[in-house]
């Protein structure tokens, strides 16, 4: 898990929207462009950046590309926060006051 490029690709409002969108459904780019009123290629641009993240999955159905959520990755990075969390504990802080 390449965590540069997972928080390069979630520092983005229109892919943080996109995530947001993909939370409870898998959406056809159609519906995505549809909602966020961008053009095709700049959705395409936005999903490329999300997919080499893994972020996303994509399933072409004809001529359209179908997202999902990465369960996996987002796992990850759940494991990863709840570690950062519990090392703020375990390190014992600073001594410098």
């Amino acid at each position: 898990m390449n965590k540069v490029n997972i928080f390069k690709a979630l520092a983005s409002d229109t892919r943080l929207s996109i995530i947001n969108m993909l939370n409870n459904n898998n959406l056809c780019a159609c519906k995505i462009i549809e909602k966020l009123n961008l053009t095709q290629s700049t959705i395409s641009h936005h999903m490329k950046i999300l997919e080499e993240a893994k972020l996303i999955n994509i399933t072409k159905v004809g001529k359209w590309h179908h997202y999902s959520i990465n369960g996996n990755t987002f796992k990850k990075l759940e494991i990863y926060f709840s570690k950062v969390e519990e090392n703020k504990f375990i390190s014992g802080g600073c001594d410098c006051d």
